[in-house]
């Protein structure tokens, strides 16, 4: 059993067992290897019905990752996450994130329908 709560710092990481703020596993991640092109999709499919629109093909780290998320989100006036080498962004927002990752130097393709 993994220990996932201590009193004395809160919650820790199951790789390193440190604070999630002195985590040093999270840092030693490799980045994702990718071939430098960002797809850009929208999605329902097991979501119930609720349409995502999902970024994948970001070669950043977990933190890099997590920062654009947020930037996206924010441009887009709407919530998401990014977890996995996946940013999701609730709702239909293809073409704004598709310009704003342009504007950004990424090269972006849609992907989908």
């Amino acid at each position: 059993m993994a220990l996932v709560y201590s009193t004395d710092h809160g919650r820790t990481c199951p790789g390193c067992r440190q604070s999630l703020a002195a985590c040093t596993c999270k840092t030693a991640r490799p980045i994702p290897a990718g071939d430098g092109i960002v797809r850009v999709s929208r999605e329902k499919q097991g979501r119930g019905g609720k349409t995502v629109t999902v970024v994948r093909g970001l070669v950043l780290d977990t933190l890099a990752l997590t920062t654009t998320g947020k930037q996206l989100r924010a441009a887009c006036g709407a919530g998401g996450t990014a977890k996995d080498g996946v940013i999701e962004v609730q709702g239909d927002h293809v073409e704004r994130v598709m310009a704003w990752l342009t504007q950004a130097g990424h090269r972006v393709r849609r992907a989908g329908g």
